[in-house]
């Protein structure tokens, strides 16, 4: 796949790093990304993918862009308000980097559309803020063989993983799936939405940076990804912590009772 003098020049911090080079850059031109959510994480995470070249990216979102959303939604702009979202994002696309190619979504992600959505890219970011979507998105990916690079806000804190379920690790057993981390979601009302409890602002920038850095190692494969650890980020007192966890042999995608 050539590159023209514009995309050699606009790519080349990326060009001169052994671990990415041309042929990195290549993997992320032809690359397809399906970013769920265009809000707190999907906004710089769906920009840095863009400046970093990826061919098409997909985003998927219903909502309309509120004055309550620039807070940390910083692809959108005041006047994108009363906007999709979705096309709100897709001209920011434009304006960054005319060589990526954008396909908006205005719907809702769910059980039923998951996986035909899913199925037409290479690599899926989950950046919604509610379990009935991360739990739908999570089991698409795991029956159509995508990697998943999932994230999630509290107020000052956030989490970030990245699953590819349907490979076993070095040991032999299969790596984690979301429902080996997260068996069941929290009860009602035991996470209260973003309206109600906060979020800083450039929390998400931080954890959607972080997401867009994991998206290019999947697609470039350099360093070692994220699968079957946890990274949890404390804004409060800048903690990191990286917490492993394992393939669970009761969980109902790829437990020991559906094998055999």
């Amino acid at each position: 796949m050539a590159f023209s003098p514009d995309e050699v020049e606009r790519y080349a911090r990326h060009l001169v790093l052994p671990e990415v080079g041309g042929p990195g850059q290549t993997r992320l031109k032809a690359a397809r990304v399906l970013v769920i959510g265009a809000g707190g994480l999907g906004a710089p995470l769906i920009q840095y993918l863009a400046a970093a070249g990826i061919g098409t990216i997909g985003i998927v979102d219903d909502d309309i862009v509120s004055l309550s959303n620039l807070q940390r939604q910083v692809i959108h702009a005041t006047a994108d308000i009363g906007r999709l979202k979705v096309e709100s994002a897709a001209e920011a696309v434009a304006r960054l980097n005319p060589h990526v190619a954008v396909e908006a979504h205005p719907t809702r992600l769910t059980v039923e559309n998951a996986g035909a959505l899913i199925a037409a890219y290479d690599v899926v970011a989950d950046g919604s803020d509610n379990f009935a979507t991360r739990y739908a998105v999570s089991d698409a990916c795991f029956h159509a063989r995508r990697p998943l690079v999932t994230a999630a806000l509290g107020r000052f804190d956030g989490s970030l993983t990245t699953l590819r379920p349907y490979e076993a690790g070095a040991d032999g057993r299969p790596n984690p799936t979301y429902r080996c981390l997260f068996p069941s979601p929290p009860p009602p009302g035991a996470v209260p939405p973003c309206a109600e409890a906060g979020v800083l602002g450039a929390l998400a920038g931080v954890m959607g940076s972080l997401m867009a850095l994991e998206v290019i190692r999947t697609v470039t494969g350099f360093g070692e990804p994220l699968i079957g650890r946890l990274l949890m980020v404390d804004t409060r007192s800048m903690r990191f912590e990286t917490l492993g966890y394992g393939w669970d042999e009761a969980n109902p995608l790829s437990g020991t009772q559906l094998q055999g």
